[in-house]
């Protein structure tokens, strides 16, 4: 079989709000997330041996604990599956920014992988699968913006007002377990009801305790301010701000500070991985 080319978008929590702790450690949360047109890619080839292959390797994160092989070997465990594959990352999604870049890789090879082994197993069993690498997997292998809630599980698809959005990554990396354990983290934010979902209630409840430890996140806040309301995505350390045209996300992005790696993207509630898919579930599978 010819090799594919499949996309792994990012994703925005458009506001992060932490409503208690558990007694395991983990939070309960309400966030909503935005899917992207702006991603990685990935190159499937597959191969007879069973090996699971990643190129080029990313800097600082062995085999053993890169999602992508992850996701790979859980799908054979899982199915029995003999074939594997060879795959090639095309990465563009700054890494620990929040914006979901190994969580993405993972759900576009369980998707992938899916469908390129023709597993047959349904999404549900898939987000199962990818929930146990990452909170937010699940997000994207059921391919749909949504409200989340619980540790970020419990999911509702929502349709979400198409904005353009400019993100600002500062070069730092944040350790998503730094933050979560951090003392002075608000842990008591009041439940939302969907239903009265408003922008005016957006906030990160883990953006204070960021600014505090990274000051680079913090003066990217303070410098987007002239341009719109920013907000951090997730633990960081990526900021966003929303515009209601590409015009206006473009000259916005134009003075950006060039020492920031930084985009503009657009909001979509259905991932492209899943677009690209449903337009060939009709014909033959896509080639790259």
């Amino acid at each position: 079989m010819p090799s594919v080319t499949l996309p792994s978008p990012a994703k925005l929590n458009l506001f992060l709000h932490i409503t208690g702790r558990r007694d395991n450690g983990y939070h309960d949360l309400q966030t909503l997330f935005q899917l992207l047109d702006y991603g990685d890619s990935l190159t499937f080839a597959s191969n007879s041996t069973g090996k699971i292959t990643v190129s080029p390797q990313i800097e600082g994160v062995t085999a053993e604990d890169n999602l992508i092989v992850r996701a790979a070997k859980l799908l054979q465990a899982k199915t029995g599956c003999s074939s594997g594959c060879d795959i090639v990352l095309d990465k563009k999604i700054p890494m620990g920014a929040g914006l979901g870049g190994g969580s993405s890789n993972a759900a576009t090879v369980l998707v992938g992988l899916n469908h390129l082994w023709q597993c047959g197993l349904e999404s549900d069993a898939l987000a199962q699968l990818g929930a146990k690498l990452g909170a937010d997997v699940p997000i994207f292998v059921h391919g749909n913006s949504a409200f989340a809630e619980g540790t970020g599980e419990l999911l509702t698809p929502l349709d979400i007002p198409k904005q353009w959005y400019l993100v600002i990554t500062p070069d730092v990396h944040i350790s998503t377990a730094e933050i979560f354990s951090n003392p002075q983290l608000t842990r008591n934010s009041s439940p939302i009801k969907i239903r009265a979902l408003s922008g005016e209630q957006y906030r990160n409840d883990c953006q204070s305790v960021v600014e505090k430890l990274y000051p680079a996140v913090k003066q990217v806040l303070d410098w987007a301010k002239a341009y719109s309301n920013p907000l951090m995505t997730g633990t960081g350390a990526s900021v966003f701000c929303s515009f209601d045209s590409e015009t206006e996300a473009q000259e916005a992005l134009s003075l950006v500070p060039k020492q920031w790696n930084a985009f503009i993207a657009r909001g979509e509630n259905r991932s492209s991985l899943h677009q690209q898919l449903e337009n060939f579930f009709t014909g033959a599978w896509p080639s790259g």
